[in-house]
């Protein structure tokens, strides 16, 4: 049995999308007879809990393992070469362009000339897994992306996440901008991570939203919803492939390329970062949800991450471990 060390951390400040991405990762490889551990760090607002009752053991210092995934904005090319001696191969995620010393790399992202950023920044024989190609869907996504419904311009149902720690509190924001404006159905969804998650909770009970908490069933409401107000990042190109009309906030700096160019692209609705997004920007947009194309930001967001079969990332990890 092939084992495999997974290296990455969920925090308030880093998020959990990192975390989640991984697990869907973790799944896959396990349904392949593989052996899969996480290294974790205790960081406040870490996913360790939830990693363990995915059914994954966590440990906190290296080990010997056939592969090392390393899907960490905090690691660079150093510690990559200083793992070398715990594992035969190495495969890194990221989203950020950086020099990296690894077997595969994959970014998942469509930006400006995706398929040769890398070219000068991994070793020649690096496999890079670029573009959205590489997609890593879990697999309610991949089932809900065959149950697209028709859409049209009235807007009833309304899907509210900001990631799984919302560390700028842009779903108050969002929550207050919604405050005199009435919709048949919204859902605001949270992770364990929210600091402001009773708060929210609260504001949800008394409007009669339907409030959600570190869900297992995203890709069901995502079906659901006639539109959705979220955050840059993964959730992003899983709202497109699901064909779901959405505004992206940028709140995180290695949001602000992807984001930009999905909005340049048509895909998404760009709100801008989160520092210059305030209650009246939700309260524009929200107002004016009856004027957008939700037909068109459907149709350039499921082109833009049409895939030939879901997760072909994972043929090529397999190789990698032949």
């Amino acid at each position: 049995m092939k084992k495999i060390i997974i290296r990455t951390d969920a925090s308030v400040d880093i998020g959990s999308g990192h975390v989640m991405r991984c697990l869907t990762i973790a799944h896959n490889l396990k349904r392949e007879g593989c052996y899969v551990q996480f290294w974790m760090e205790q960081h406040a607002g870490n996913l360790i809990d939830y990693v363990a009752q995915q059914g994954y053991e966590t440990i906190t210092k290296a080990e010997q393992a056939d592969l090392y995934i390393i899907d960490h904005y905090g690691i660079d090319m150093e510690w990559e070469q200083n793992i070398r001696p715990y594992t035969k191969k190495l495969m890194v995620i990221d989203d950020l362009a950086r020099a990296h010393d690894c077997n595969a790399l994959l970014d998942q992202n469509v930006v400006p000339n995706f398929e040769d950023r890398y070219d000068e920044l991994v070793p020649k024989h690096c496999i890079k897994l670029l573009g959205p190609k590489y997609l890593i869907m879990r697999e309610e996504f991949i089932e809900a992306c065959h149950q697209i419904r028709q859409r049209n311009q009235d807007i009833q149902r309304l899907l509210i996440f900001m990631g799984g720690t919302d560390p700028t509190n842009e779903t108050l924001k969002i929550l207050t901008a919604l405050e005199k404006l009435t919709f048949a159905h919204v859902d605001v969804v949270v992770g364990n991570g929210n600091v402001h998650k009773e708060e929210i909770e609260q504001i949800c009970r008394e409007r009669n939203y339907h409030y959600h908490c570190q869900i297992s069933y995203m890709a069901q409401l995502m079906r659901q919803a006639d539109f959705s107000i979220g955050a840059g990042g993964s959730s992003m190109w899983e709202r497109c492939y699901v064909g779901l009309p959405s505004s992206s906030t940028i709140v995180a700096h290695n949001q602000l390329i992807t984001t930009n160019y999905a909005d340049q692209l048509g895909a998404v609705i760009n709100l801008g970062w989160h520092e210059d997004v305030t209650i009246d920007t939700y309260k524009h947009l929200l107002n004016g949800l009856g004027d957008i194309d939700v037909e068109s930001l459907k149709k350039i967001g499921l082109q833009l991450t049409e895939t030939p079969q879901p997760n072909v990332w994972l043929s090529h990890i397999m190789e990698l471990l032949a």
